[in-house]
């Protein structure tokens, strides 16, 4: 049976879990939660557990509550004719995939957590788009994790490299592995991040070939598959819910369902990597707080008009800054609220 080892327990979480409130309780990992109910793992094997009302009335919001990859102190109750764990305590989180979530509300949603690496998936056809391709990576950035471009269907496409030149032009030093889920070409490349011990997300719009990809490393047809659509390329939803999987040749690999949407919750960061040429040239702007759109001594726009920097990096770095910068300010007026006027 596989050890809490196996699922990126170490020595460092050991020590985290004895000096807080890990006495008499039990670590476990979250791997897969669907509409609040969790099952996790712990060193005897998987188990259920439950989040207590008092746990889940002390979260200041759904990103406080657990997510998969979650290191959790458990406690052994009774519930409901058979035993499940009750959560009393979440480890602090080395890393946070996040996003906000879908709709109007203005709420984080917690993709996973601690996570080592992300592999951000696209695919060589035409539904592969430079511009998500950046917003994937900036969210992948501002986890904490590493990135990792993984460009699919290798198997058909004649013509891969200038789909490769496309995610090169973007990568800001990001690894590029391309590869085929279906036949297993390129995927010893994985073996680098892959490693037992370390947690590696996969991320990406629906029909990239993310399921494919975890059935081929587990060996087995777990993960349910389908077509993409002939007209456009896109793909169907097949996977529901995050769940955390154990690699055969070790590691933990993480499939998500399709994004097609991936709004920023906090980018800053994020942004600043993702557009590291950008970032660079704007310590020679003449202006400290220049936003490279109209300003004049503008080094960036120079060296968009010398083509040294793309014209279409310099006008997604405007549109994702924009973006972020106004779910800065709309955090700040939400926050201002919950606190009240001043009396």
């Amino acid at each position: 049976m596989a050890s809490l080892e196996d699922w990126g327990w170490d020595e460092r979480w050991a020590a985290e879990f004895a000096a807080g409130p890990g006495r008499g309780l039990l670590p476990a990992r979250v791997i897969e939660e669907q509409r609040g109910l969790y099952q996790v793992m712990t060193a005897a094997g998987e188990r259920a557990a439950r989040l207590p009302g008092r746990v889940r009335r002390s979260a200041a919001g759904r990103a406080d509550l657990p997510a998969v990859g979650d290191w959790l102190a458990t406690q052994d109750v009774e519930g409901e004719g058979e035993a499940v764990l009750a959560v009393r305590h979440i480890l602090p989180r080395r890393s946070k995939l996040s996003r906000k979530a879908s709709g109007d509300l203005l709420i984080e949603q917690v993709i996973a957590s601690n996570l080592d690496a992300v592999f951000v998936m696209t695919a060589l056809n035409a539904d592969f788009n430079a511009r998500r391709l950046e917003r994937f990576l900036t969210v992948s950035r501002e986890s904490g994790a590493q990135p990792v471009i993984l460009l699919n269907k290798l198997d058909a496409c004649a013509q891969p490299e200038p789909y490769l030149e496309q995610a090169r032009a973007v990568a800001a030093g990001t690894p590029i592995v391309a590869l085929s889920a279906v036949t297993g070409r390129g995927l010893e490349s994985l073996a680098e991040w892959l490693k037992p011990g370390r947690t590696v997300g996969c991320i990406g719009t629906s029909g990239v070939g993310k399921s494919t990809l975890i059935n081929h490393l587990l060996g087995t047809e777990l993960m349910r598959t389908a077509a993409t659509r002939s007209k456009d390329e896109r793909g169907r939803h097949t996977t529901t819910h995050r769940q955390l999987f154990l690699l055969p040749g070790g590691g933990v690999l993480l499939d998500t369902p399709g994004m097609r949407e991936m709004q920023f919750w906090d980018a800053e960061q994020g942004l600043k990597k993702t557009f590291d040429e950008i970032d660079a040239l704007a310590a020679s702007c003449r202006f400290k707080d220049c936003r490279h759109d109209a300003e004049p001594g503008c080094a960036v726009k120079a060296a968009v008009e010398a083509g040294t920097v793309a014209a279409a990096r310099l006008a997604s770095w405007l549109k994702l800054t924009d973006e972020s910068r106004k779910r800065r300010i709309a955090m700040q007026k939400a926050q201002y609220r919950r606190m009240g006027p001043k009396r």
